[in-house]
């Protein structure tokens, strides 16, 4: 179904090609450090799309280490993975050896019409060109499939959360900005396209040591391409860090922020059509 070499061009602005391609180089490290998702996520998947994803044909695009991809798989979803980046896709093949794995990004898929029911990007899809990427997606979804996006996003009503990113664009140069996780619902829409969007809001949080909340910092894109800052910037976190949380441990508050497309023709069916963002 699919040609395992294939390489696809890029459809991101010519300024943030660095930060997309950055993460090969700290892929062990991101794997270790990044969060992964909680169960309620999968659940509002499930919701949003009007099916369970156990049994389901999924295109997880943008898989990286696997991070958003194992939680499918155990939910017995029947996955296939795509992942561009050759240190991503060797971590992930070290994680999750028995799904199928491709070397595609979103923008140009290398499979045919009607083969998913599901196509996903954890953390991903801001690194496509959603004009692209999108009618890419709705090509390769059955007509009753539907597109999710998610990311997880520090909650911004955490003082230490908010105080920490406003420390880091001052810190670092390189800081984009690049969220697409608040706009990715008008995006879609702006484009045209036969879908209704739905969205929701997931807050978690997770307890970690202050070395791992620092590599989970340092594992983004700003900070992988910055230069000698970033090293000091990172010493500068860890004496805040280390006086904010004596224990040691850092608890991290998220909100995962999650948008779903479905086929405008079946939205009725299947639910989704109900849920508004």
């Amino acid at each position: 179904m699919a040609r395992p070499e294939h390489r696809p061009a890029s459809g991101l602005p010519d300024n943030l090609r660095p930060y997309a391609t950055s993460f090969d180089a700290i892929a062990a490290d991101y794997a270790a450090a990044r969060p992964t998702y909680p169960p309620a996520l999968y659940d509002a998947v499930e919701l949003l799309t009007g099916r369970p994803l156990a049994g389901a044909g999924v295109l997880d695009i943008g898989a990286g280490t696997g991070l958003g991809t194992r939680p499918l798989h155990e939910r017995g979803a029947r996955v296939t993975a795509a992942e561009p980046g050759p240190g991503m896709a060797a971590q992930f093949r070290a994680a999750l050896p028995g799904v199928p794995l491709v070397r595609a990004d979103g923008n140009r898929l290398p499979f045919a019409p009607a083969s998913f029911d599901l196509v996903t990007y954890a953390q991903a899809w801001h690194w496509t060109d959603p004009a692209r990427s999108v009618p890419e997606a709705l090509r390769v979804l059955r007509p009753t499939g539907a597109l999710a996006l998610w990311w997880n996003i520090s909650d911004p009503a955490d003082p230490w959360a908010a105080a920490q990113e406003d420390r880091v664009r001052r810190g670092l140069p390189h800081y984009h900005g690049h969220d697409m996780s608040r706009r990715a619902q008008d995006v879609i829409r702006d484009l045209g396209l036969p879908v209704t969007v739905s969205t929701r809001e997931i807050p978690w949080q997770r307890t970690v040591t202050i070395d791992t909340h620092l590599a989970n910092l340092a594992s983004h894109s700003y900070f992988t391409v910055a230069g000698p800052e970033a090293a000091a910037l990172l010493a500068a976190e860890r004496r805040a860090a280390t006086e904010a949380f004596p224990d040691g441990q850092v608890t991290e508050r998220y909100v995962v922020r999650l948008t779903v497309a479905a086929h405008r023709a079946d939205a009725a069916g299947t639910g989704a059509a109900s849920v508004r963002g």
